[in-house]
């Protein structure tokens, strides 16, 4: 508007607030909070690892309630109906019905020759290589931890040594190895007019999986503390006088969980499907123990004619290897969210 013709300027006056409005500027949802809730806030986010980890909870629900599966869908592994039922399997031992004996009666079908139930096998199965994978994993995990630690914060002969003995078993034909080694065992400890027990075949197969998996967790622990040990909180505690023990345990451990969740993550599916293929050349678990590398050698000599007995065990693996395989990346990429997948 013109006044006494200079030209001035209205400014608007503020709008009035009124009390208990909320303000335009909001606080961010990640203030105030840990670490561990930042990670779980990403990872709910991510629908990609919650469909993981649904899928591998679902697995390990199912080899838990094995027996109670068993109970419902009332059946074993172990009974052989295609043999005690007539008109289940024809006169070569494959299965009547079409689609490998798929019905009502039974779910998956029958195993050719045997004709033992395809979905307890499976469901039995999982839980016998989730058992072992699962146990292999946690002292392989425990292993590398101590390994990588001592070697890292040590130093000197003790890295050197350490590193030598990685690079040993790192560089070792390890399926050679254990193929070999597996009837060594059963000739140290099972005479020759007797069968394998289980147990020595599970532990067995524990030992060696762990013998050869702690390896690749110690050298990247290793690498991690190298670098923490000359950060500025190691060198302080230090100096005030903590004992080694303490500056592991409270200093450098806290900072090494997440390397070792998401290697722990991606070690399990790596262990079953090490599992699944011993069993496959026969030095894993034996009959009559359900497997999926026992169903999947069943499965090459027969699916020329019952291509359905391969394709449950084939695809309950693949699903799982998956799922884990993406539950590790989401899981890393929820405690980094720098990584971009």
């Amino acid at each position: 508007m013109l006044v006494g013709g200079t030209r001035t300027m209205t400014i608007p006056a503020p709008a009035a607030t009124t009390i208990g409005e909320p303000s335009a500027v909001r606080t961010p949802e990640t203030v105030g909070r840990s670490p561990g809730q930042l990670m779980w806030l990403r990872f709910r986010r991510d629908r990609t690892g919650l469909v993981s980890a649904g899928v591998v909870i679902f697995f390990f629900l199912v080899a838990i309630l094995a027996p109670v599966i068993s109970w419902l869908y009332g059946k074993d592994p172990y009974v052989l109906y295609g043999q005690d039922t007539p008109g289940l399997l024809n006169d070569f031992g494959y299965p009547i019905r079409p689609n490998g004996g798929i019905s009502s009666e039974f779910w998956f079908g029958i195993e050719p020759n045997l004709g033992r139930d395809v979905f307890m096998q499976l469901v039995y199965g999982i839980r016998t290589s989730l058992s072992i994978a699962v146990a292999a994993t946690i002292i392989t995990t425990c292993i590398g931890i101590v390994m990588g630690i001592v070697a890292g914060y040590t130093g000197g002969r003790t890295d050197y040594l350490i590193g030598r003995l990685i690079d040993i078993l790192l560089s070792f034909p390890s399926v050679l190895f254990i193929i070999a080694f597996m009837p060594v065992v059963e000739n140290l400890f099972v005479a020759s007019d007797e069968e394998t027990p289980v147990w020595l075949r599970a532990v067995t197969l524990v030992i060696v999986l762990t013998v050869f998996g702690w390896a690749g967790l110690a050298r990247l622990l290793r690498g991690q503390v190298l670098s923490l040990r000359e950060r500025e909180f190691v060198e302080a505690a230090r100096v005030t006088g903590a004992s080694p023990f303490r500056i592991i345990f409270k200093e450098l451990l806290p900072n090494l969980w997440t390397p070792i969740l998401i290697q722990s993550t991606l070690l399990l599916p790596a262990l079953v499907t090490a599992e699944a293929a011993l069993s496959f050349l026969g030095v894993g678990m034996i009959e009559p123990i359900p497997d999926w590398g026992r169903m999947f050698l069943r499965g090459t000599e027969v699916y020329r004619n019952d291509i359905t007995y391969l394709i449950f065990p084939g695809a309950a693996l693949l699903i799982f290897v998956i799922a884990f395989n993406l539950l590790g990346d989401s899981i890393r990429d929820a405690f980094d969210p720098k990584l971009k997948r």
